[in-house]
């Protein structure tokens, strides 16, 4: 059968067979390995595919399907792409959103969002990813906005404003999370003078359901951890995408740092939601529990990355788990039910800013930046690990990690805080660590002990997310435009790929039709400014792009 001919007929197949993606679909996605619906993969952001065609044994086969350029490389490709009965959807700079035929490539839509002229934009133009659902793709805005559009035409459904987008600092740049019937976002902001927040809306029509404020008011639980009227520039935004637990009915979220980043005088106290694991529940947004990992963080040390959930043994009982890498360096693993410490272990090198953590999970020896006073800091503000997920594999029992050893020399600022404001406080260029170079490695852990099973070295900082697959292969991009897979269970590499610009978003693995794909998005768009430049001038100049790459192997005649 002609190549062409047979391209056509799966396409129209699998639009024949294209189902809305609702609520049980969502709560299952482990049941569809050869789709990917949710921005972790499914709920349990496990960032695991098992699909098994593509594996150790072939992997040197593997080979580029097609590739598609989204024509803006200001910001790169920074997205996780999804992918719901052969069709693939992903969201570019300044959110341009396509819709492709998963098998060719082959554009079905796109739709192109429009600004407020005038509109500012803090932390970038770049988006992290969609959500689908009740037939609908979900877009953040990056003028703070939750945009639903019609999955099968890219038609505009409804738009729903989330916060006064003139505000600076206010912007979605992650994936909405859908949960039953509501789409649950989070807002950019962490280092402005403002309050981060957490609301839902109702999915068919956009009107809010609940809103769940990170920095509490007067009256509310928590608020007396703000001295004075300090809660009013609290920071503590959700910038990244949560989980959820059927089960549960729970939503987890990360709050990030509080505002100002470093310096904290102005706002004594634990600074309740920051730096916290927060169980939210979610039909009405009331906090069911939450773990504050750094009560009163002057590092800007997000707990913002994601809460991976598992269900493992500990001390010979099978707990509901989540495990939340924390940006500066430490991993916390807490009862998913209860929010009660389980354990805590470090992945960087050269953390210095703690000595470790106690029986209750709070970390010890704080070292605290002293105002003009510069110090010497591990890891730098880029984090241990930056927002780039990890990923869990159930074939080997293993989370697999990202460790950047870099750090800074943070000098404290006092700075007085004004509504709208950037209020970082403080200056903190990126260094390598002493006598030392700054490097990354993959590192595959036991999840509960952080025991070290393997580690991988690498010669660039690791920013993009890691895959794990059924076929025991681990894939990530590196800033150079490397893009590679490793033996899932000894580290080895096995395979790379030029893609010509870094590697900042996330890979996936889908099939149709039967046959397995690999895809990641290429261009970094941001790396740059988080030191690499300055301290790799190789990288200073690297090309940029904004491509996505698919591969799979060779199909047999």
């Amino acid at each position: 059968m002609p190549r062409l001919f047979f391209c056509v007929l799966v396409s129209f197949a699998c639009f024949l067979q294209a189902q809305e993606v609702g609520v049980q679909r969502l709560n299952q996605a482990e049941k569809e390995p050869h789709n990917w619906l949710t921005y972790g993969g499914t709920y349990k952001a496990w960032r695991y595919s098992a699909l098994d065609q593509i594996n150790t044994g072939n992997i040197g086969r593997l080979a580029l399907a097609w590739a598609f350029q989204t024509g803006d490389v200001s910001e790169g490709l920074q997205c996780t792409p999804l992918v719901a009965d052969g069709r693939m959807y992903i969201v570019g700079s300044n959110n341009r959103v396509f819709a492709l035929d998963a098998a060719t490539g082959k554009r079905l839509w796109s739709y192109y969002y429009k600004y407020p002229k005038g509109a500012r934009f803090a932390y970038g133009r770049f988006s992290r990813g969609l959500a689908l659902g009740h037939g609908n793709v979900y877009l953040g805005s990056l003028d703070n906005y939750v945009v639903a559009l019609d999955a099968k035409t890219g038609e505009e459904v409804w738009k729903t404003n989330v916060e006064d987008s003139r505000r600076f600092g206010c912007n979605i740049t992650g994936a909405p999370l859908v949960v039953k019937d509501l789409v649950v976002v989070g807002s950019t902001g962490g280092d402005s003078a403002h309050r981060g927040h957490v609301v839902a809306f109702d999915g068919h029509s956009g009107k809010q359901r609940w809103r769940f404020n990170t920095i509490p008011g007067p009256g509310e639980k928590g608020n007396e951890t703000w001295s004075g009227d300090s809660w009013k520039f609290g920071g503590g935004s959700v910038w990244m995408t949560g989980s959820y637990d059927p089960e549960l009915d729970l939503i987890y979220c990360g709050v990030g740092n509080p505002s100002a980043d470093f310096y904290g005088e102005a706002r004594q106290g634990t600074n309740l939601y920051t730096d916290s694991v927060v169980a939210l529940r979610a039909g009405t947004g009331e906090v069911a529990w939450f773990f504050q990992e750094i009560p009163h963080d002057v590092w800007d040390y997000d707990s913002a990355y994601e809460c991976i959930l598992l269900d493992l043994p500990v001390q010979g009982k099978t707990r509901k788990l989540l495990v939340n890498p924390n940006k500066g360096g430490y991993s916390w693993v807490l009862d998913r039910a209860t929010g009660e410490y389980i354990s805590g272990w470090k992945f960087m090198d050269n953390l210095n800013w703690s000595t470790g953590l106690d029986a209750k999970g709070m970390p010890q020896g704080r070292r605290e930046p002293v105002a003009e006073v510069p110090m010497y800091l591990c890891p730098s503000i880029a984090g241990a690990r930056s927002w780039n997920h990890a990923s869990f594999s159930p074939r080997t029992g293993l989370l697999y990690n990202i460790g950047v050893e870099w750090c800074t020399t943070l000098t404290m600022k006092k700075q007085e805080m004004k509504e709208g404001q950037f209020a970082m406080a403080g200056t903190f260029p990126t260094i390598p660590p002493q006598g030392a170079k700054i490097t990354a490695h993959l590192d595959a852990h036991d999840p509960v002990s952080g025991k070290t099973r393997w580690r991988f070295d690498w010669k660039y900082p690791l920013l993009a997310s890691l895959l794990s697959t059924a076929g025991d292969l681990v894939f990530t991009g590196d800033p150079e435009g490397i893009f590679f897979a490793l033996d899932a269970r000894s580290g080895k590499k096995l395979w790379s790929f030029s893609t010509g610009s870094g590697h900042r978003g996330s890979a996936i693995s889908y099939s149709v039709a039967g046959r397995q794909y690999i895809a990641t998005p290429s261009g970094p768009g941001g790396p740059v400014a988080m030191g690499l430049g300055e301290n790799f001038p190789e990288l200073a100049d690297a090309p940029q792009g904004a491509t996505l790459f698919v591969f799979a192997l060779p199909e047999t005649r």
